[in-house]
């Protein structure tokens, strides 16, 4: 293996630990979040859990077709700090802005995976970067347009 087939497992490895903590985060808010403003947040939460899910599926998949694996729990390291449950149950504003956090890291982690996976002459993970990459910027729209209602208001 050349060092950046191994930069692309250790990024591809970072994305999955990513996208689990970001499930995590994400059921919690939905969780924890109360009042009437909430629960278009929360609905929207709901539904993106399964598409972050199914990217690190996808993830730890391409990782054991690189002769990789996905890294185990006691690999990880809780990055989200913006993404936490706020103290206040009702500060919507404070989980939008969490998302938006997390969207551009991950954002930031799937184009360097694209470089990356191109430097390493490998289309495949190339275009499973660009199409999570695609999903990440989608959800990052949805909450910018969140974000500005909810700060108008």
């Amino acid at each position: 293996m050349t060092s950046t087939t191994d930069e692309v497992i250790s990024v591809l490895q970072s994305a999955y630990l990513e996208e689990l903590e970001t499930v995590m985060n994400y059921r919690t808010n939905s969780i924890v979040l109360d009042g009437v403003r909430a629960q278009e947040i929360k609905e929207s939460l709901e539904e993106d859990i399964l598409e972050e899910l199914t990217h690190a599926e996808l993830l730890g998949q391409r990782l054991k077709q690189l002769d990789a694996r996905p890294p185990g729990s006691a690999e990880f390291t809780a990055q989200q700090e913006s993404l936490q449950p706020p103290e206040d149950s009702t500060d919507v504003l404070a989980v939008i802005r969490g998302v938006l956090d997390a969207e551009e890291d991950a954002i930031s982690t799937y184009r360097q995976l694209v470089d990356l996976a191109r430097e390493a002459d490998d289309p495949v993970t190339e275009d499973l970067a660009v199409e999570i990459l695609g999903d990440e910027e989608a959800h990052r729209t949805e909450f910018r347009g969140f974000e500005k209602e909810y700060s108008e208001n």
